[in-house]
């Protein structure tokens, strides 16, 4: 559109207001006493947003709880399946000292989620486990779960002889 196609059709905008009963919905919240958004607009003497309801009775922790500087109280219902451990755990409260709004917050957290994945394969390899991480991940269908077992056992076998290899040689020549 050139500049002075754009200059016409502004002006006849102008010549031609639209017609208000010719759109559908038009005006539709210009009456006050049907707003649809009343009750989220004035909220005036209610006791808070949403709080109709007596608070039920908190859950009591049993392992550490990490909390947003930001809020004041915990819900009344807590998640303790994994409490933050290891070197994982040392960034989340530090990232938890932080505000929401700051990126380092959300950074640490999301770093953190990568060390405690590492962290959980270590493990699982202490304890015996052979981690199998393209089939947890989904790569790898779970059918195939023991032939991917068994190639990342032959595949850390192959490099743990390489290594051992290579360190046996440097010692001879040395």
């Amino acid at each position: 559109m050139t500049q002075s196609t754009r200059a016409n059709a502004a002006a006849s905008n102008l010549q031609d207001p639209i017609d208000p009963s010719t759109v559908n919905g038009w005006g539709v919240d210009a009456d006050p006493d049907n707003d649809p958004t009343w009750p989220i607009r004035n909220r005036a003497g209610d006791p808070g947003p949403g709080v109709t309801w007596d608070r039920p009775a908190l859950q009591q922790p049993d392992v550490e709880i990490l909390q947003s500087v930001e809020h004041v109280r915990r819900p009344a219902v807590l998640g303790e399946s994994t409490p933050p451990s290891g070197l994982s755990g040392v960034l989340r409260r530090q990232a938890f000292q932080l505000s929401e709004s700051q990126w380092g917050h959300w950074l640490m957290l999301m770093l953190a989620d990568r060390i405690n994945a590492v962290e959980g394969l270590v493990d699982d390899v202490r304890c015996g486990i052979v981690p199998t991480p393209l089939v947890e991940t989904g790569t790898v269908p779970r059918r195939y779960a023991r032939v991917t077992a068994f190639l990342t056992l032959a595949s850390v076998g192959v490099v743990v002889s390489a290594l051992i290899l290579g360190a046996r040689r440097r010692d001879r020549q040395a």
